[in-house]
Formats: C-alpha cells, structure tokens, sequence
C-alpha cells in the first residue's frame, strides 16, 4: 500500500531537515580601513562602519557565505604595518598599486573602483589647471597616497617648481588648510575631496581634468592564506560584476558606475 503524507506534515519534515543540517561554517576575515575617509570608509551618524569599500565586502558575503567580515578601523599611516602584522588579513581603502606595494602585498585581480586624481583649490581660485600652474604654491600631500605621488614624480621631473606640505590621511586637516588659505592645493580623488567639503561646508572644489584614472583593489598579505583569501574575492567580484550588483552599488553610492575602466 502506497502512503502519501498531508502537506502539513511535508512541510514539517522540510523544516526538520533544514534545521538538521550543518549551518556553513563562517570563516571570520579581519578587514583594516581607516574608517575616516567618506564616501569609501566611514561611521553613519548612529556609529556604523559604512562606505562603498565596506558595502562592496559586504555584497562579497553573499557569493562567499564561508566568509565574514570584522572591520578594524586603522589610522592611514600604519595600515600597511598593520596588515604585514597580521593584525587584519585584507585592507579596503581605496587602495591603487604602486611597484613598491606590490613588491609586499597581494592584490585583487579584479578591480572594485576607478578613482581619479584632481587637483583641489579654494573655490574662486582662477589660474590653476594643471601641475606646471603650482608653480611656486604650497602643495597639501597625504603622506604615502597615490594621489601624493603623482606630485612627487612631478616635482622629481622640475626640481623646486613648489612645495610640498605633508599631512596624514585624514583629508580634512588639508581642506580645511586650502579654505583658510594656508596652503594653495592639493591633489586628490574629487569624490573624496567633494564629499568632505559638503560635509564641513568648505568653499573648496576641483579644478582642471583629472591628472590620472586608478583602479582601486583590496589587497592581501602574500602568504598561503592571503592567497587563498584573495582568490575568493577575486570569484566573488568577477561574479558580482557580471551579475551588475557591483553597477548597482556604484550607482547607489556616487550617481554613476565607476566600476569600468
């Protein structure tokens, strides 16, 4: 004789075995970012750690459920040592690659973001287009930034043209230097530049085109589980691109996708 079961006990049998099976064992991945640097890093008003770094990481969660994040907030100056220490195993920050950091760290294959490089100055300021019209200014530079080393091979290239003053990471201290007139410019992501001015209300802006376009990429310790690590994200973004979440985001976040080259 056959036996059918009602669809009540059907389901009830479906709940058992899904509360019976394994739940995917998470591994938990350390994330250094500083935390300071809106709109790719930083605290919402109720305190949350948020930013399209962070968010990208997030989306990376759903293709990779063994993978948890723990974002640990770092001062710029020390996030490289910090990942060498182990005291996190990826960074997200908008980072680019130079020959030096790559010559230390792994980094994704696939980019999340194409920033670009402006030249920053007190709103009003005419005259200033390009690198050769600092001449003689005073040049606000992050110290260790991608941005800043555009400046610096420029500088290299015309020995004294102007100089360079040097902050930490936090762009603020440098935009609020441009406004009081302090110092003449400084060169950085506009995005960046533009979301901090916004929020202090500081009559700064950028000027000219951009002096360069750069991929952004997590990046890695270059062990066996950097490796490892990185070849999960990298499926992850590949899969997240394809798919448009990665599209979505970027146009949630700043109003256009910058996820091309």
């Amino acid at each position: 004789m056959r036996h059918s079961l009602t669809k009540g006990a059907a389901a009830a049998l479906v709940a058992l075995a899904l509360a019976a099976a394994p739940a995917v064992a998470q591994d938990t991945v350390r994330v250094g970012t500083e935390g300071t640097y809106a709109p790719f890093t930083y605290q919402d008003d109720s305190g949350k750690l948020t930013g399209y770094d962070i968010e990208v990481l997030r989306l990376v969660e759903t293709k990779v459920p063994d993978l948890k994040f723990e974002f640990v907030p770092q001062p710029w100056d020390s996030m490289f040592l910090g990942l060498e220490a182990g005291k996190y195993d990826v960074v997200a920050n908008e980072i680019s690659k130079t020959p030096e950091r790559e010559a230390k760290f792994l980094f994704s294959d696939v980019a999340y973001f194409h920033s670009g490089s402006a030249i920053i100055v007190k709103k009003g300021v005419t005259g200033i287009h390009s690198l050769d019209d600092l001449k003689g200014k005073v040049v606000g530079a992050g110290t260790g930034s991608v941005h800043t080393k555009l400046v610096e091979d420029y500088l290299a290239a015309h020995p004294g043209a102007f100089e360079i003053r040097y902050y930490d990471g936090n762009v603020t201290p440098v935009l609020l230097d441009i406004a009081e007139g302090r110092i003449d410019a400084h060169v950085n992501d506009p995005i960046v530049a533009k979301e901090h001015a916004d929020k202090l209300g500081l009559p700064v802006e950028a000027t000219g085109d951009l002096l360069a376009k750069v991929p952004s990429y997590f990046v890695f310790r270059k062990d066996a589980k950097g490796e490892a690590l990185k070849a999960k994200i990298d499926g992850a973004l590949t899969a997240l691109k394809a798919d448009g979440s990665l599209s979505k985001l970027s146009q949630q976040w700043f109003g256009q996708d910058y996820t091309q080259d």
